[in-house]
């Protein structure tokens, strides 16, 4: 007998903390059966994948801990294969509902949008933007089709990434701070000045090491250029913030020994739920757009 979905669900299950009676419950199943299922599925694969012991609850073994990720990934292909049946059977979107990070440079998206709207005419579009934690949110919640964020290593199991392009961090001053005039300045410069950086502390933006003692946290990328224009401190911005029309002359960038990576600009949408051609075509197009401001 071969191996089913059935018992790579309950083997993930239970690999992931719950006692063979806790998930036997969660799928309205006897223990026995939960437990006679992980043992049909250790005959098919040859391994034993979990080591049990009277009153334990069950311990992966190595050979479990090293399938267990090729396991979620099966998991993974199997959502992905029902949302690209639905996407096939639903044919072109009727809607296209886009969440951004408040901070997406602005030039990609409204060119993007300006052809999209060109290449596919009857669509309707819906575009929200917001914090970072707040565009995942709306895909989550189902109140968003696609997302366009910054990258950070916490994301959601259900979201699918993909990787569009990067945007260079620079470190800015306003035009009448005390750094403004030394063109260079080394950490320890930077240090002796207030700091301004994004709230909260995990937001997992790049940029968000604490090199000053004195800080001030803002929750957007273009508050904090207004801060910086009042002389508050300096920071740590993506280029098209700074390159913003209304900073022009207002903000200085500084050379310094040491500047975060490039944020990286991902594609997000939900595992279960396959890309419509506009989605595909926008995703393209978003690309391009963004490699050409890069």
């Amino acid at each position: 007998m071969q191996w089913n979905l059935e018992q790579m669900r309950l083997f993930v299950s239970v690999a992931e903390g719950q006692s063979f009676s806790a998930v036997g419950r969660q799928m309205q199943r006897a223990q026995s059966a939960v437990s006679s299922a992980i043992a049909q599925l250790e005959d098919d694969l040859g391994v034993l994948l979990f080591a049990r012991s009277s009153g334990r609850q069950p311990r992966l073994t190595d050979a479990g801990a090293a399938l267990l990720e090729e396991a979620r990934e099966v998991l993974r292909q199997c959502q992905r294969l029902d949302g690209r049946a639905l996407g096939l059977a639903r044919g072109e979107e009727v809607r296209l509902r886009l969440a951004q990070d408040e901070a997406m440079p602005y030039q990609p998206v409204l060119d993007s949008l300006e052809a999209l709207a060109q290449q596919f005419p009857l669509l309707e579009v819906q575009l929200a933007s917001g914090a970072q934690g707040d565009v995942a949110r709306k895909l989550l919640e189902h109140r968003a089709d696609l997302g366009l964020l910054f990258h950070h290593e916490h994301m959601p199991d259900a979201l699918e990434r993909q990787r569009l392009g990067t945007i260079e961090m620079v470190t800015v001053c306003g035009s009448g701070h005390a750094l403004a005039g030394m063109g260079h300045a080394d950490r320890r410069e930077l240090a002796r000045h207030r700091q301004l950086l994004m709230a909260p502390q995990d937001s997992h933006y790049p940029g968000g090491e604490q090199i000053s003692p004195s800080i001030w946290r803002a929750d957007s990328f273009y508050a904090m250029a207004e801060l910086l224009m009042r002389n508050l401190g300096w920071a740590w911005l993506p280029r098209h913030v700074v390159q913003y029309p209304t900073y022009q002359g207002q903000l200085v960038e500084l050379s310094s020994d040491w500047t975060p990576p490039p944020l990286v600009v991902e594609l997000v949408c939900r595992r279960d739920e396959a890309h419509g051609p506009a989605a595909l075509w926008l995703a393209e197009c978003f690309a391009k757009h963004l490699q050409a401001i890069g």
